[in-house]
């Protein structure tokens, strides 16, 4: 476990942290943890080498089309949600699936009872990037009232990521609230207090396309338990180069 003085010297570090880019401020000799002032801000080349696969959310715009069945070809917006209403057939869980796999579900819930033989494309309908929601979006999970992945538009907060999600719970931990983001290949945590953010302790972040926000107790907050439980006193953010832990 990290000596309680060691982080309040590098908390004490992080209040004078700039929005730029920290480098490494100290390091743990026990644990080799390297510290930082502040997360790194992601490049343009870290949200592009991030979009592999094409997942459907909240907000997607697709087109929808039934081979051979003009009144079946349409174009949808899912909902908060990532659903969406298609002909026949009804509601559909769209959040997380490719177009494939939604192209999928849509012919085996068709087949037989309304076409012998239907075969379905999806689309984005915006090809010059067609993971308009990933890569624009932002995951909130733990103890907020809605899960799920958000898309950002303009300047994003953790606070305003948070309310996104429906804000927290009555009895959600608001003093670890972990940002995980991956900057040049390395993984990063960020550890923000929300109700020392609320009293103007220190300045809300700023959250970027692709990070993962989680609040409250979870398994990822438990992997780095030790480090927090010596770090709950302290009013400043911390942050940690997460591929080493």
């Amino acid at each position: 476990m990290m000596d309680l003085r060691f982080l309040s010297a590098v908390a004490m570090l992080g209040l004078s942290a700039c929005v730029k880019p920290a480098g490494p401020v100290a390091v743990d000799p026990a644990s080799g943890v390297t510290l930082l002032t502040s997360l790194p801000v992601p490049t343009g080349d870290d949200v592009r080498s991030s979009v592999r696969t094409s997942f459907v959310g909240p907000f997607s715009e697709l087109s929808l089309d039934v081979f051979g069945v003009r009144d079946l070809r349409l174009d949808v917006v899912t909902d908060g949600e990532g659903r969406f209403t298609f002909p026949l057939i009804g509601a559909v869980e769209g959040a997380g699936k490719t177009p494939e796999q939604l192209a999928t579900e849509i012919e085996t819930r068709l087949r037989g009872r309304y076409l012998r033989d239907p075969r379905v494309t999806v689309n984005f309908r915006t090809p010059q990037n067609p993971l308009t929601f990933q890569a624009q979006g932002v995951t909130i999970d733990g103890e907020v009232r809605k899960p799920g992945q958000y898309p950002l538009s303009g300047k994003a907060t953790l606070m305003r990521a948070v309310a996104l999600a429906g804000g927290t719970t009555e009895f959600s931990k608001l003093d670890d609230v972990l940002v995980f983001r991956n900057v040049a290949g390395q993984q990063y945590v960020g550890v923000y207090n929300l109700l020392a953010i609320r009293r103007g302790n220190y300045a809300d972040p700023e959250v970027f396309p692709n990070d993962v926000v989680v609040v409250g107790d979870s398994p990822q907050r438990r992997m780095l338990d030790n480090i927090l439980k010596a770090s709950t006193l302290l009013s400043t953010p911390l942050v940690i180069l997460g591929n080493q832990l």
